[in-house]
């Protein structure tokens, strides 16, 4: 019986196991969110240029609910003041991508903290 007992036990830790990697890899490499903001060029500092990044922007941004966050990304080139911008960023990476939006293709709730 200690055998069945030992098999069990290695089953469920084998099955925790699976479930702690595949959660990590899910919150590292697959959960994102977007958050929109608007180009302020009063926030951008230049920085010593690493891996092509030239400029880090520090921008209040917000998501598809219109909750607020200050989020921090770099960039090659200073990007066009005014622009709308969205923002894909993952929990444990930050900013992985960024593009650049029309005002009617912001969430209602973000268009209500922009005013054109």
């Amino acid at each position: 019986m200690e055998n069945i007992g030992e098999k069990i036990l290695l089953i469920i830790f084998v099955l925790i196991a699976i479930g702690i990697v595949g959660g990590a890899w899910y919150f590292m490499f697959y959960e994102s969110s977007d958050y929109y903001s608007k180009i302020d060029n009063s926030k951008i500092i230049e920085i010593a240029e690493k891996n092509g990044m030239k400029y880090e922007y520090t921008l209040d941004c917000y998501n598809q609910n219109g909750k607020q966050k200050e989020i921090k990304f770099k960039t090659t080139r200073e990007l066009k003041e005014g622009a709308f911008i969205k923002l894909g960023v993952m929990m444990t990476r930050g900013v992985t991508s960024w593009e650049e939006v029309k005002y009617e293709e912001l969430p209602s709730e973000v268009k209500e903290k922009y005013s054109l």
